[in-house]
C-alpha cells in the first residue's frame, strides 16, 4: 500500500503544470526563469508579460511570478498583473521571486515591496535570486545612472544559482504534503 501511494505521489508531482510569469528588461530574469524551469518537476511554461499581456494560467497547478528590481521597484506591468489577478492566483500554488543586486535586509525589503501583501499571504515560497547588470543591453541613460548610483562601470553577474535550486526544491516540496492526505 505504501509503495503504491509513494508511486502515485511521484506521478502526480511530475504531472504538475507550472507557469512562470515574469518580466525581464535586460535578460537577467528571463535567464533565471529558464534555469528555474529546468529544475522544477512537471511541465513548465514561461510567459513574459512583455510579449503576452494577460497569460491564461487557469489550466496550471502552480504559478511562479518574478521580475527584476529597478530603482527599488518591480516592473509596473508585473505589479498590475498581480493586483488584477489576486483572486485567481489565490486558488493556485504561488511562488514569488525577484532579481536584484542587493543582499540581506535591503533585498528582503525589495521583495516585500514588489508584490501586493495579499499575494505574499498566498505564496508557498519566496526568493531573492540575485541579479545582473548588463551594460551591453542598457540604454545610455541607464548606464549613466548605474555608474553614478551603484558606482559600477561594467557588467556584473550575481545570479544566485544555489538560491534558484533551493527555490525550485521548495516549490516542488510544497505541494507534496497535501497529497499525503489522499
Amino acid at each position: 500500500m505504501f509503495v503504491w501511494n509513494a508511486l502515485f505521489l511521484i506521478e502526480i508531482i511530475h504531472a504538475m503544470k507550472t507557469m512562470i510569469i515574469f518580466m525581464s528588461n535586460h535578460g537577467c530574469t528571463e535567464r533565471v526563469c529558464r534555469d528555474l524551469a529546468e529544475k522544477l518537476n512537471g511541465e513548465v511554461t514561461l510567459s513574459n508579460l512583455k510579449e503576452v499581456k494577460q497569460p491564461d494560467f487557469t489550466e496550471y497547478d502552480r504559478v511562479i511570478i518574478g521580475g527584476s528590481i529597478h530603482a527599488g521597484q518591480i516592473q509596473k506591468r508585473l505589479r498590475e498583473f498581480c493586483e488584477n489577478n489576486l483572486e485567481k492566483l489565490g486558488r493556485k500554488e504561488v511562488g514569488l521571486f525577484i532579481c536584484c543586486m542587493y543582499e540581506g535586509e535591503q533585498a528582503f525589503q525589495q521583495l516585500n515591496n514588489a508584490f501586493p501583501e495579499k499575494l505574499h499571504q498566498y505564496s508557498k515560497a519566496e526568493a531573492i535570486l540575485g541579479g545582473q547588470l548588463n551594460f551591453e543591453k542598457m540604454k545610455l541613460l541607464e548606464k549613466a545612472i548605474i555608474k553614478k548610483v551603484a558606482k559600477v562601470d561594467k557588467s556584473v553577474d550575481k545570479i544566485d544559482h544555489q538560491a534558484i535550486e533551493k527555490f525550485a526544491k521548495r516549490m516542488d516540496r510544497t505541494f507534496a504534503p497535501f497529497l499525503m492526505l489522499i
